[in-house]
């Protein structure tokens, strides 16, 4: 990784799993790193655990950052703005993974609200940082679920019907297409989507744990010879995020085992986020439903 001194990143859902390592990696190589979690609590804990590891050579914050609450989201851009006055990486990494139906605070289906909506909101919010910074790069953190995404605009909340794994499914196709969309509209920053394959977090079991699925359980102790590590399956984020050879609307992930594990490589996309008119739909969609949703979304135009 090059040298990131002086840089300042944001991670969304920074206090464990890929976030962790993420902030971890960048913090030794001497970026500013904000950890931007729900729970301050958690956050402070994983500030402790990163200050108290080897090769710490950048700085650590916190924000209070909770993307199921667009008023939460438009609170942190703004203390951001107020306290740095700039952004040079936005690591969109935080998510949730397969739950029953629920909402988040203004009543959005929670996959959706959380994965791609506050992100959207989070992203849009500090574009005016990122577009004034040179270098700049936005990184949305995706999962194979893509492939199988659809991006359902004629039930987007999943109101008439509801799959969670086709919800998910359609949260991380719209990481994607966020991703492309977000390069057509600012050429002048670097927006990438990554996914790390099969990496050991705390989205499996709290998946299992919400949903009370145990034949996943079974299904993840079978594939487990198969899982990497979280610091493993953060390469590809990191590579997006810092790399020199990351390329403007890339798509990075593991190279083996049909992108399951391995080191990070660039990787062929789901084909539906590749359709332009699809990401222009779907940011005019979501531009829309924050302004109605959370009068405080005020983002420069």
């Amino acid at each position: 990784m090059p040298d990131q001194s002086g840089r300042l990143a944001l991670i969304t859902g920074a206090n464990s799993g890929l976030g962790l390592e993420s902030a971890r990696a960048l913090l030794a190589r001497g970026a500013t790193v904000v950890l931007g979690c729900r729970s301050l609590e958690r956050a402070e804990a994983a500030r402790q655990e990163l200050l108290a590891g080897a090769g710490t050579a950048g700085e650590l914050e916190l924000l209070e950052l909770d993307l199921a609450d667009l008023d939460s989201v438009v609170r942190a851009s703004t203390t951001v703005a107020e306290r740095h006055g700039r952004l040079d990486l936005l690591l969109n990494n935080a998510g949730v993974m397969a739950p029953p139906r629920q909402l988040t605070r203004q009543g959005f289906e929670l996959q959706f609200g959380v994965n791609h909506l506050g992100h959207y909101a989070l992203t849009r919010l500090l574009l005016p940082l990122l577009e004034a910074s040179a270098g700049a790069r936005v990184v949305q953190v995706t999962s194979g679920a893509q492939y199988f995404g659809r991006l359902d605009f004629d039930d987007l909340q999943g109101e008439r019907r509801y799959d969670r794994w086709a919800a998910y499914g359609q949260s991380k196709l719209a990481n994607v297409v966020l991703a492309h969309e977000l390069q057509r509209r600012s050429p002048g920053l670097l927006s990438a989507a990554a996914h790390p394959g099969l990496a050991r977090t705390n989205l499996q079991p709290a998946s299992i744990a919400a949903s009370g699925a145990r034949f996943e359980g079974t299904i993840y102790r079978l594939l487990d010879p198969l899982f990497q590590s979280a610091a493993q399956g953060a390469l590809p984020q990191l590579f997006a995020a810092t790399a020199a050879e990351a390329e403007p609307a890339g798509h990075y992930g593991p190279n083996q085992f049909g992108g399951m594990r391995g080191w990070p490589a660039a990787v062929r996309p789901a084909p539906a986020a590749l359709d332009p008119a699809q990401g222009e739909r779907l940011w005019q969609v979501s531009e829309e439903l924050c302004r109605r949703a959370c009068p405080a979304f005020a983002p420069v135009a």
